[in-house]
């Protein structure tokens, strides 16, 4: 029989611009904190700075005749460049990526003996991705008790070959485009053409096509000239709040409507708070107010050239508070006047707009909003003021592709409902959304969706403000479940993607919903951890009932015992169904020896915090080798009739007959 498929939406290559624009910015600026520092001990400490002091400006001699080195120094050529090197693999693959990716950056650097922004960009994310497919290949292979050894020797041997690359083969290549482009920024300096890049720049900065300018050219080549000359413009190129300014400005003072409402409030967090793309919508509600923006950013690229203003290191976010802390010594008034007049500029042509058109902006701001962030790829953080939202619930800007259920540890209430949600959408005809689990510590804002126990929804919030987030009171049968496939049908659906209604209605194969990259380690539900009649009366004598069958298996130790309880006294860890999984804190993973799991039945049931628990489930695991039989209780505990048979067990063996073959 043949079987129809619906074809993927293709990615437009301003999509890959802009995926890689926030990839290369998500590399530098959580690392912008040790550039300010850099930035003030330049200004202070250098030769010609406000407090020169050898010793740390690293100039003069000292008291052997030998060369003073300094902080700042070393600071641009080692410190900057190996933080950037390491969270670049960090985002790739975590702690293990970002330790081979900074390994593999010190062999740019010294290869370069310049300072290597653009060469961290390429070591940093290059190491972590091959760490990776490394890793990959001996997953699940590793005998016990060898993970240790293999683990560091495979990331110290493959770091130092990768050091080696960067020392023979990058350094070499990154220097040579480097210098071609610094060649091009100087050709465009001494024509006095610098101040046409605004007609890329500001275009760009609305399709959020900037990142990939600003943090993959103009900041690494910046760093280079002010390391040199002890400022550089092209900080400023994209970062001046100036334009956007301008447009404000103009709707508060000629616009109506919505737009007009909003745009005091606008104003102020783009030019204090720095965030630019609240103006972007007002942009998009009126597309030929570009021309403002492009007058503005060349009005304030003309005077800074004019008036030979830079920074000494990169303003980020663009605010002018960012803007006054990073300007040279000698360069105030040029910077005053190139934000004031690139403001006038941009103000100045926004109003003949405004006023020559019939609306004068009275368009639809929500939808500019939606639109904005349809090209944004997901929520913008500023919407709701624009929206008049919440700002507690995102709006999707796209199909939903990736849900994540977090918990403190990231170990056993948020493995369960993950299990239960990944196979309603897989039932539902979307098998390549992706379903995953998470500790809140570990949280990244990458999620559409992103489900907690409703008391911790707060905790989870501030790391993931783009998602659209739910609370549930259980993991086990939420009624969220169903409003959340519903909007991974809408959501896809309207991008074109869903399945056809035949095939949604058709359940996947119970295999595929088990997590794709998770094996199983020998054991984990043993025979002797199942007891059919447990003798606990109470929630805090259950939890020692589990943690004792744990210890008997030499899971655990006595410390994620305590920690059992401890995350019971913050968060409860009934799932509903009659099932509770009490595990220990994200912070207690350290007391895990090996993954295991124990099942205690209380055929009378116990008191959980007002609910009636009849199955313990206690929880340890390691690398998630534990989520293949959580999957596996999940499925039971999610039937009626399962949990039936369960309630009705009167052998160990019935009980392991239920939950599947969990060990193989």
């Amino acid at each position: 029989m043949a079987t129809e498929t619906v074809a993927k939406p293709r990615t437009s290559a301003r999509v890959h611009v802009q995926k890689f624009g926030t990839f290369l910015s998500g590399m530098i600026m959580p690392n912008i904190g040790a550039f300010i520092a850099w930035g003030l001990i330049t200004a202070l400490f250098i030769e010609k700075g406000y407090i020169p002091i050898p010793e740390l400006g690293g100039f003069g001699t000292n008291a052997d005749g030998d060369p003073n080195v300094g902080i700042v120094g070393p600071m641009i050529t080692y410190l900057l460049p190996l933080l950037i090197g390491y969270t670049g693999g960090r985002m790739v693959h975590d702690v293990r990526g970002g330790v081979v990716g900074a390994i593999g950056t010190m062999g740019v650097i010294v290869g370069a003996g310049i300072p290597m922004f653009i060469g961290a960009m390429i070591m940093g994310p290059l190491g972590g991705w091959t760490m990776k497919k490394l890793d990959a290949l001996w997953d699940g292979k590793i005998r016990p008790g060898f993970e240790m050894l293999v683990n560091n020797f495979s990331a110290g041997i493959w770091g130092a070959i990768l050091a080696l690359i960067g020392f023979f083969a990058i350094s070499p290549l990154v220097a040579a485009f480097t210098d071609a482009a610094g060649k091009v920024v100087e050709f465009l300096v001494n024509n006095g053409l610098l101040p046409l890049t605004s007609i890329f720049i500001e275009p760009a900065k609305v399709l959020f096509l900037n990142n990939a300018i600003n943090h993959g050219v103009l900041t690494p080549l910046g760093i280079q000239q002010a390391q040199v000359d002890g400022k550089s413009i092209l900080f400023l190129l994209e970062a001046n709040p100036g334009p956007g300014l301008g447009i404000l400005l103009a709707f508060m003072l000629f616009g109506r409507g919505a737009a007009k409402a909003s745009a005091p409030g606008a104003a102020i967090i783009h030019f204090f708070g720095g965030i630019h793309e609240i103006y972007f919508p007002y942009v998009l509600m009126k597309p030929a107010l570009i021309l403002a923006a492009i007058a503005g950013g060349m009005t304030g690229i003309a005077t800074l050239s004019l008036t030979g203003a830079g920074f000494r290191a990169p303003v980020a976010p663009g605010s002018i508070i960012a803007v006054y802390a990073q300007a040279a010594s000698d360069s105030y008034i040029g910077v005053t006047l190139a934000v004031v007049l690139a403001t006038a500029a941009s103000f100045l042509v926004a109003a003949v707009i405004l006023r020559a058109s019939k609306d004068k902006g009275e368009g639809d701001l929500s939808a500019a909003t939606s639109r904005m962030e349809g090209m944004k790829g997901k929520k913008s953080s500023v919407s709701s003021h624009l929206g008049g939202g919440s700002g507690n619930v995102a709006v999707l800007a796209g199909p939903v592709r990736s849900v994540v259920f977090a918990c403190d540890a990231g170990m056993g209430s948020s493995a369960m409902g993950a299990s239960v949600l990944r196979n309603k959408i897989k039932a539902a005809g979307f098998p390549d959304v992706k379903v995953t689990n998470s500790a809140i510590a570990n949280l990244s804002d990458t999620y559409d969706i992103v489900v907690t126990h409703q008391d911790l929804t707060e905790r989870a919030m501030p790391a993931t403000a783009s998602a659209t987030h739910y609370s549930v009171d259980n993991f086990m049968n939420s009624p969220k479940y169903d409003e959340i496939v519903e909007l991974v049908r809408q959501s896809n659906s309207d991008a074109g993607t869903a399945a056809h209604a035949s095939e949604a209605a058709a359940p996947a194969p119970a295999a595929a919903a088990e997590p794709a990259a998770t094996a199983p380690g020998a054991d984990i539900l043993a025979r002797e951890s199942v007891v059919l009649t447990g003798s606990a009366t109470t929630r805090d004598a259950a939890i020692d009932e589990a943690g004792r069958l744990l210890l008997a298996r030499g899971a655990v130790d006595q410390g994620y015992v305590d920690a059992m309880h401890e995350r019971e006294e913050s968060v409860s860890t009934y799932m509903g169904s009659f099932l509770a999984i009490p595990h220990g804190t994200n912070a207690a993973k350290d007391h895990i020896i090996k993954s295991a799991v124990s099942v205690i039945r209380y055929p009378q049931g116990i008191d959980w915090n007002g609910k009636q628990v009849k199955f313990v489930v206690g929880v340890a695991g390691v690398n998630n080798e534990h989520l293949h039989i959580l999957s596996s209780i999940a499925k039971v505990f999610t039937d009626k009739a399962q949990v039936a048979r369960l309630e009705e067990a009167t052998t160990v063996e019935e009980v392991l007959e239920l939950f599947g073959k969990v060990n193989s």
